[in-house]
């Protein structure tokens, strides 16, 4: 999508500040003991609450209001009966649609307590996607975005999946540009323009590159097996940087 219009921008935030607080309330409650779907639960109740409609349910028939990932599980979980433990790391992922805006976020969170690396590599995931926020801007190179969130992962000892890719959003959940690495690639001369509206959103991990579908169908595992974290926005580039619509308020 490209935003053309004030009123269009307004669509876009609202549904945006809507994906965030449901993806912060399902954060407040979650807690040891609880299981994957009573966490969708809480979100699915609160989307409704605010007249928006689960994307990827309602465009790809996920069996699911919200992806919830769990530790091994890199993205798409299935909600389920899984048991959320102390120590685990569960991303959440959470996008929807009102009024013909889609917006997109995720962010993984720790369940106390969690090992000091583990700790560090969700720290430098919220770093890697400010990183990449950065490159957001009128006239500059969608690969940008690839290239400095790969020296940030690389300087630090860090791989990225790199079959997992932000991609455009906005009148739907997916589209153009279809595909935008978050990790260094070569050749793409495709740039950003006014208004686009894009995700960002690296999977950025302790020796994964890889995303690999499980035997349902939906759910992502990592190859090799390492930790990988996610964090996504969904922006708005404009002459002067990024705008940030996935914000609670």
């Amino acid at each position: 999508m490209t935003i053309t219009h004030e009123d269009e921008l307004d669509g876009l935030k609202e549904i945006g500040r809507i994906v965030a607080n449901t993806m912060q309330a399902m954060a407040k409650a979650l807690e040891p003991g609880m299981t994957t779907r009573e966490l969708d639960g809480i979100g699915r109740a609160f989307l409704e609450r605010e007249g928006a409609t689960p994307a990827p349910e309602a465009t790809y028939g996920f069996p699911g209001a919200t992806c919830i990932s769990v530790n091994e599980e890199v993205a798409h979980g299935i909600p389920g009966d899984r048991i959320v433990a102390a120590g685990d790391l569960v991303n959440i992922d959470v996008s929807a649609s009102r009024d013909g805006f889609f917006a997109d976020t995720g962010a993984t969170f720790r369940v106390p307590p969690v090992l000091p690396s583990l700790d560090r590599l969700c720290r430098d995931g919220q770093r890697a996607l400010q990183i990449g926020i950065a490159q957001v801007g009128h006239d500059r190179p969608l690969a940008g975005i690839g290239a400095a969130i790969g020296r940030f992962a690389s300087e630090r000892g860090y791989t990225l999946i790199r079959n997992l890719a932000s991609h455009g959003v906005g009148r739907a959940l997916h589209e153009e540009p279809g595909e935008v690495p978050t990790w260094p690639t070569r050749g793409d001369r495709r740039r950003m323009h006014k208004g686009l509206v894009l995700t960002v959103e690296p999977f950025l991990s302790r020796g994964g590159i890889w995303a690999q579908e499980g035997d349902d169908g939906w759910t992502l595992y990592g190859q090799p097996p390492a930790p990988v974290v996610q964090y996504e926005h969904t922006v708005v580039a404009t002459e002067r940087g990024a705008i940030v619509v996935t914000r609670p308020g």
